[in-house]
């Protein structure tokens, strides 16, 4: 024992006589460090992964330290610290520093030491002020470097590259442009969901299936079933017809129309448009008066008439649109939606006002065939030689539709009713689509499955009547986010020219969006000014610089859920695709089949002795028989949501025939609603099980079938007005 004492002894003092060597020389501080930086390392988050950046105060209330080692680290914080040039070893410093309060960075390990305070003054050899610079560019220091850059894969960005990079330069965030092997916080995509295949986190800029939902036929549709429900609240889409389906219905409007128009000399003509069910840019739309015009969709196909024709559809023509400087025009509006459980709609603050370029004429039968007249497309007007280039707001074939407000104004028109219509319609459209999109996000990412968050940025096509009402012409899941402009240079050359105008809109409207799409906004538990504050005291930063500019406000104001109590009302279709998921069984399927449908009715208790499952069979093979001719290019077999919700207002006007059909369908919601929840048909207040922002609907808690309570939830131009 004496032996091995006396070696563990001699031992001690070689190693006592070596750390003093290495210590005159700074190697143990240097060793150490680089240790504490390796385990700090080490315990960061793979690149791919959110890092929290939020800092957190920490009291260090230890009074002594256990072991020599464990000072030395502590010595080596402090002078890895304080990195003054002027800095010099002070062991009262050192002293202090053990009682000192430490701001820990979570997540890496590493502790700011600060200057212990009492009373609000500084203890200690150095100024106050000097100590709060320090402090200050110390956590601005680890402010920056915690922080890990956002990264965006823009490999499937396609035309709205551009913006797309100017946003995130301004963002400062990390861009990669070829993609990436490990995973992206955000995937920007140029045409939908699948452009990329192989995404199983992060945020894609595209809905499952919002390209199939924004078809002309299929908004046609959506919006169809909400005006038979709500007639008054959408009566700001025009009326139309799906061809060839609808072709006999159609030209008996046209002749009912032709008749009238003859008798009463003061009404005109009414003109129809003719839009092709997958067309973009203007391609293949025209006017028509009579149904002998219509011009055959199918390929090689001659002559006119339904049995030739491939899908369109048909709307009736404003004749009497808002005119300015004598020419026609429209309004690309962008809108994000967020989220659709809950349901989150952002509207662009600012748009464009696409102009014709030829003086608009009411149609007549000599002026038909003269695009530059009556369409506001821009592709199709830029080839006009009248089209205007203009970095001007308020001039030129493409203007900011603010400078169009402003006009308005000065001529006395309440611009505030202006947006305030504007925004009920695109609240009251992304209402229309939402129930089919969640049955496509479903489908594509079942409960449970890994995969990414979505949203989307849409373009609004609307158009101004010549009583300031506005008017839905579509809506487009890719609208154009290009930032330059064809320009012919000189006799048969042509280059891209950068719009100073489009730049404007559209690069604010990408980068705000990446902004509230931010997947480490939630992390930071220090505001936004106050981070500022910090980078600008330290002197990282400039707040007025040229180079380093704050970002301006957000571009994207939110109108829904904070317009939650005008509009909820109108989610009656999203109840009913509540229950119609339910029943679907499968994942992965949008299709519900008979045998779903017969547990529907049993589940709900809506069979009887005068509608029996015999009966309920029939219903289901009449309904996708008729279905069969509207869908023909569909592989998946069953019953659509569309389908579902024809069948489930047939089962209503059964059950409750004295009502109104939008009071037989609630009702009808509330039964079902109550037996699968295993409520009695008297229990009728509950809480709603689609999303957190309808349980404040009206119907939710409304005993009874008074629909009254309805009313007084429309829409008020008072409530829905842009300040």
């Amino acid at each position: 024992m004496q032996l091995l004492m006396h070696i563990m002894s001699d031992h001690y003092v070689k190693v006592k006589v070596q750390l003093e060597q290495l210590k005159s020389t700074g190697e143990v501080e240097e060793a150490e460090t680089a240790e504490e930086e390796q385990v700090a390392t080490e315990t960061l988050p793979p690149p791919h992964s959110p890092v929290p950046v939020s800092l957190e105060v920490r009291r260090d209330t230890t009074k002594a330290l256990g072991t020599t080692r464990t000072r030395s680290k502590s010595r080596t914080k402090f002078s890895s610290y304080d990195k003054s040039p002027n800095a010099k070893p002070d062991a009262s410093a050192t002293s202090r520093l053990y009682n000192a309060p430490s701001l820990q960075i979570k997540g890496t390990g590493k502790i700011l030491q600060e200057k212990a305070e009492a009373n609000g003054n500084v203890v200690g050899d150095q100024p106050q002020k000097d100590t709060k610079s320090a402090r200050s560019k110390e956590d601005a220091n680890t402010l920056v470097k915690k922080r890990r850059a956002v990264t965006v894969d823009s490999s499937k960005a396609k035309t709205s590259l551009e913006a797309l990079k100017l946003s995130i330069r301004q963002l400062k965030w990390k861009e990669f442009p070829i993609g990436r092997r490990a995973a992206c916080d955000i995937y920007w995509h140029g045409v939908s969901f699948h452009d990329n295949e192989n995404i199983s986190s992060g945020q894609v800029n595209k809905f499952p299936g919002m390209v199939e939902m924004l078809r002309k036929i299929n908004l046609s549709r959506a919006v169809r079933t909400m005006q038979e429900l709500f007639p008054e609240e959408y009566n700001y889409y025009p009326r139309s017809w799906i061809l060839p389906e609808e072709y006999q219905a159609f030209a008996t409007q046209i002749r009912l129309a032709k008749d009238s128009s003859d008798s009463s000399s003061s009404s005109p003509r009414a003109t129809y448009i003719v839009k092709p069910d997958s067309g973009s840019q203007g391609d293949g739309i025209y006017l028509i008066r009579d149904p002998a015009e219509l011009r055959s969709m199918a390929a090689g196909g001659s002559g006119s008439g339904s049995g030739s024709m491939r899908q369109v559809v048909v709307q009736e023509y404003i004749q009497r649109p808002l005119l300015i400087d004598k020419l026609k025009f429209d309004v690309r509006l962008y809108v994000l939606v967020r989220s659709l459980e809950p349901l989150e709609i952002y509207v662009a603050k600012e748009g464009l006002s696409r102009f014709c370029t030829e003086p608009y004429q009411e149609p007549s039968a000599k002026n038909l065939h003269r695009v530059y007249m009556h369409l506001t497309n821009y592709s199709l007007n830029v080839q006009s030689g009248n089209f205007v280039h203009s970095d001007s707001r308020n001039t030129g074939s493409k203007r900011t539709f603010s400078s169009v407000l402003a006009r308005l104004a000065a001529k006395g028109a309440d611009v505030k009713r202006v947006w305030s219509d504007i925004i009920a319609l695109v609240i009251k459209t992304v209402i229309a689509l939402s129930p089919e999109l969640k049955v496509y996000y479903q489908a594509e990412i079942p409960p449970g499955k890994p995969g990414p968050t979505c949203f989307q940025i849409l373009g609004f096509d609307i158009l101004l009547m010549k009583n300031l009402k506005p008017v839905l012409l579509e809506v487009n899941s890719n609208p154009s986010m290009r930032i330059e402009h064809e320009q012919e240079v000189s006799p048969g050359v042509f280059e891209y020219v950068p719009s100073l105008v489009d730049e404007e809109v559209k690069v604010g409207v990408i980068r705000d969006t990446l902004r509230l799409m931010d997947p480490l906004k939630k992390q930071h538990t220090l505001g936004a000014e106050q981070e500022q504050d910090i980078l600008v005291e330290a002197g990282c930063v400039e707040k007025a610089g040229p180079e380093e500019v704050a970002l301006p406000s957000l571009c994207l104001k939110q109108v829904f859920p904070k317009y939650t109590k005008q509009f909820n009302y109108l989610r009656m279709v999203d109840r009913i695709t509540a229950i119609f998921l339910r029943f679907l069984g499968v994942k992965g399927t949008m299709r519900m089949g008979p045998t779903a449908f017969r547990t529907f009715i049993r589940n709900c208790k809506l069979s009887n002795t005068s509608f029996t499952m015999a009966s309920v069979d029939i219903l289901y093979i009449d309904i996708m028989r008729r279905w069969a001719g509207a869908l023909p290019d569909s592989k998946e077999a069953g019953m659509p949501l569309q389908a579902f919700v024809e069948a489930f207002f047939y089962l209503a006007g059964r059950r409750f025939k004295s009502l109104p059909l939008r009071e037989q369908v609630l009702s009808l919601v509330e039964q079902c609603e109550a037996a699968l929840e295993g409520q009695g048909q008297e229990d009728r207040p509950r809480p709603l099980r689609i999303s957190h922002a309808q349980t404040n609907s009206p119907a939710a808690a409304r005993r009874g079938h008074d629909f009254r309570l309805h009313q007084t939830l429309r829409p008020s131009a008072k409530g829905n007005t842009e300040h």
